[in-house]
């Protein structure tokens, strides 16, 4: 049949930055055309993915699936090579979920909205790029393309530090990326084919020495995307400057990125390697969770109190990845996909107040609930998710790296004690962080209002009302808002986009299984190739960590001869 033979995936990630290449010709002059355009291009690709998933994706294959390559540049062995498996094809539903309702989330962007879309869509296509590629350099090509548009976002519609925030992000994952080239150049020169293919590469025998480098390259590289400490810096300055609609897409695909690579190229190609590197990435994990908590208390801005947070809840996934246990990993899996929505619906809260106080500093704007309770119910809704309430997708995705780590037959029960409590100091931390933000907000701020006009600021107030405000209000210590502002409870818009994650939120959290059937089959067949190099690691030389960290054998039940886990990851 034709439609099995279309290339979908190539027409999934072109269609963004084809449709972008057409915008400087639209006949607009406002910019209400080019944002429709560019609503209208996102979401026909979104409709597509999920057409093409739904008819032409196996969740019950770990192989790669929709296998597209043509010849790229063949003189240096570079292709066009995609395809998604149980570990890229939630991401990519994620990547263009968010994306598409960033784009309507930015609405109301009249400073050079052409350009602003353009970026977008070129963004939209590079982020697909990356979780679709199966070659090496293809995805280190599509993660410098990620790049450009990022930091011309951040530098042009940023705060008043966005020239700053731009570059530190530029410089820290730009000078990071390096590392995936020279990573991948060393794979693909091992060995007696020279190859970018990354099903070639998981075959490849790589010497002890160069497997361990090419992994802490990696691992650089990719734990600067996900914010891993102290490699971090960067996020919290593009959060606090970048306008909501790209803070969106740096919390809830961006960071992605990097967990993606973790799993794909660290445990998938260099698994060996994962067996000495995976109590450093538990370490670091759990100083991500209680370190971004901390931080997150001594944040003022609430865009920079929900980036640490954001530092916080990745600790998780590097923890789920440490884990060799199929819910660890899984759970991992799960964690990503549930931030990047509770942390895109929390961002995109934060604009929609922004737009009415003209503020991000909390001690400005208690009191607001009660001109804003919508608003405000979403807000808490959104904070119940990121604090893992019960019944919503954070819960699951944490409870599910905790019984994986604590479960976990390779590590002592010394190793995962510690570990475990000291991640759930994390987790009490959490809502104490989190509801703290929500009653500086939207509660009295404890500060006494200095308005010389109406002390007591009574929203009745005639003098209040003739100022010109659609609904004047006390925030913080003023009694009113700015002149020029419209302080308006939530518009339709806003509260669809909102539902939009809340109903995957809330959905994910009662029936996870909705999420964790399209990867879990895949997930388990790379934590059984990690746990199968543990058990030849360990029986050349059970002394390899100490007794503390890990148990020097495991159940002869997960011995799986290594050619089946090859046959499971190929084409």
């Amino acid at each position: 049949m034709i439609a099995d033979r279309f290339p979908w995936l190539t027409a999934i990630v072109l269609l963004p930055l084809v449709a972008a290449m057409l915008i400087p010709f639209l006949p607009d002059k406002d910019g209400k055309r080019v944002r429709w355009y560019a609503l209208g291009v996102a979401v026909a690709d979104f409709a597509l993915m999920c057409f093409v998933f739904w008819n032409h994706y196996n969740p019950s294959s770990a192989a790669f699936q929709l296998v597209e390559q043509y010849a790229w540049v063949p003189q240096l062995g570079i292709n066009w090579s995609v395809s998604v498996d149980g570990v890229s094809a939630p991401l990519v539903l994620l990547a263009g979920l968010v994306t598409t309702l960033s784009i309507f989330a930015a609405w109301q962007v009249d400073l050079k909205p052409r350009l602003f879309y353009f970026l977008m869509l070129v963004l939209y296509s590079a982020q697909i790029g990356v979780f679709v590629a199966q070659d090496v350099m293809l995805l280190f090509i599509m993660w410098e393309v990620e790049l450009i548009p990022v930091y011309l976002l951040v530098s042009i519609w940023g705060g008043q530090k966005r020239q700053y925030a731009a570059m530190k992000f530029l410089i820290y994952t730009a000078a990071a990326s390096i590392f995936i080239l020279v990573a991948g150049l060393g794979m693909a020169f091992t060995g007696d084919h020279f190859t970018f293919d990354m099903v070639e590469l998981g075959l490849k025998d790589y010497p002890l020495g160069l497997e361990l480098l090419l992994y802490a390259g990696l691992l650089i590289a990719f734990g600067v995307k996900l914010a891993v400490f102290p490699l971090h810096t960067w996020l919290p300055d593009a959060h606090g400057e970048a306008s909501s609609p790209v803070s969106m897409v740096l919390a809830g695909v961006l960071l992605k990125m990097g967990g993606y690579g973790l799993i794909r190229l660290n445990l998938g190609l260099l698994s060996d390697a994962h067996v000495y590197f995976a109590p450093i990435l538990a370490i670091l994990g759990v100083i991500n969770i209680v370190y971004g908590a901390l931080n997150s208390f001594a944040q003022t801005n609430m865009k920079r109190r929900l980036a640490y947070s954001s530092v916080s809840h990745m600790g998780f996934v590097l923890l789920g990845i440490a884990s060799f246990t199929d819910l660890g990993i899984n759970g991992a899996m799960l964690q990503m996909i549930s931030h990047g929505l509770i942390a895109s619906l929390l961002f995109f809260l934060a604009g929609v107040t922004y737009d009415r106080t003209h503020t991000m500093a909390m001690k400005e704007m208690g009191g607001i609930a009660q001109a804003m309770p919508t608003v405000f119910a979403l807000f808490t809704m959104g904070v119940m998710a990121s604090l893992a309430l019960p019944g919503m997708s954070g819960f699951v995705g944490e409870l599910s790296v905790f019984v994986g780590i604590t479960t976990s037959d390779i590590y002592s029960s010394t190793f995962r004690t510690v570990t475990v409590l000291l991640a759930a100091v994390g987790v009490i931390l959490t809502p104490v962080y989190l509801l703290s933000m929500l009653r500086q907000v939207f509660y009295n701020s404890g500060e006494i209002p200095t308005c010389d006009i109406a002390p007591n600021c009574d929203l009745t107030d005639v003098d209040l009302k003739n100022q010109g405000n659609q609904a004047p209000v006390c925030f913080g210590t003023n009694c009113s808002l700015p002149i020029d502002s419209e302080f308006t409870d939530a518009r339709p818009r806003e509260v669809f986009i909102a539902a939009c994650f809340l109903v995957l939120i809330i959905g994910l959290g009662i029936y996870p299984n909705m999420g964790m059937q399209m990867y879990d089959v895949k997930t388990v067949a790379v934590n059984t190739q990690v746990r199968q190099s543990y058990i030849q690691i360990a029986e050349a030389n059970p002394q390899i960590y100490a007794k503390r960290f890990l148990i020097p054998k495991v159940a002869q039940s997960d011995v799986v001869p290594v050619v089946k886990i090859a046959e499971g990851t190929s084409r």
